[in-house]
């Protein structure tokens, strides 16, 4: 199966055809993914070099003369690096672009931790504006993206990982998906975590829903799954653990709610190791969350 990121060229490149507003800016990395894009439209594919800070302002730049820039490299150098001209050159500025990020939390450990990103969603989370994308699998991304690109001129960023589900789920850029219903507790699983979830949670009376989508959050989705199965809530995100806890206490705000945020850890881990191996080293693998989630969730769940 091909990962997201090999979709992500040849979705944009055809949308490059479709639509004359649409640009891509590309810092260096991916450049050889759009070779046939940048001879067909020269002027709306442009690499800017290993200059981070550029590539959000041009992006800028662009969108500022009607077009509808797509801006992609790593999480590290698309979101952390350059981010006070994401901050200044959108949100200030008022324009907006689609963002897609590859690399992730922990997809390439060889890069080591220049080339990771888990506190990438957080970052994001501190601006207003933003529409957030977690595919969990490439049709899934191929959606995404296509949303993200129709939607005017607003800011979306879009996180691909190499992770992915074995299957794909319909996701309309909004809403959580009710994938097992029960009545002890609700896990959401956010994007590539849901195979690991649905195993880990296997015989459990407990709600499960998948994000894909996770800024706006689906507060109304959650009271929903909440009012069924009680307000015990599970999050499991393939980035900073935590990250969405705000965002469900909100949506619970008036009734007593207990939450458990699961996802990356703070400490780096220096043996870089593989992707599966991290996984692990976060509690992010079927076992570990069967184990925590049980824990948490305790005799009510079935556990």
């Amino acid at each position: 199966m091909d990962t997201m990121r090999d979709r992500f060229a040849p979705v944009v490149s055809r949308l490059l055809d479709e639509d004359p507003r649409v640009a891509v800016v590309l810092a260096e990395i991916g450049k050889d993914a759009f070779h046939d894009a940048i001879t067909r439209h020269p002027g709306r594919v442009i690499n800017v070099g290993i200059r981070e800070q550029l590539l959000v302002g041009a992006a800028a730049g662009m969108a500022l003369t009607g077009l509808r820039p797509v801006v992609h490299t790593f999480a590290s150098f698309l979101v952390e690096r350059p981010f006070e001209q994401v901050k200044l050159d959108f949100g200030h500025q008022g324009t907006g672009a689609v963002l897609v990020s590859a690399a992730a939390s922990f997809d390439w450990p060889a890069g080591g931790f220049t080339h990771m990103a888990p506190g990438d969603v957080a970052l994001m989370d501190t601006l207003d504006g933003w529409t957030v994308h977690v595919p969990g699998h490439p049709d899934e991304a191929e959606t995404l993206l296509r949303h993200a690109v129709a939607a005017g001129d607003d800011r979306v960023y879009v996180r691909l990982s190499v992770q992915s589900n074995r299957r794909a789920l319909p996701v309309d850029g909004a809403r959580f998906v009710t994938v097992r219903e029960g009545r002890a507790g609700v896990v959401i699983a956010v994007g590539p975590l849901l195979d690991a979830v649905l195993e880990a949670t296997e015989g459990m009376d407990v709600t499960v829903l998948y994000a894909t989508t996770v800024r706006p959050f689906d507060a109304e989705g959650l009271r929903r799954a909440a009012g069924a199965a009680g307000t015990d809530v599970v999050l499991v995100e393939p980035y900073l653990a935590g990250t969405s806890t705000a965002a469900v206490n909100d949506a619970l705000a008036d009734l007593p709610h207990r939450v458990l945020g699961l996802g990356v850890g703070r400490r780096e881990l220096r043996r870089y190791g593989t992707v599966e191996e991290h996984t692990a080293a976060h509690g992010l693998d079927a076992r570990s969350l069967r184990e925590r989630i049980g824990g948490f969730l305790g005799a009510r769940a079935g556990v």
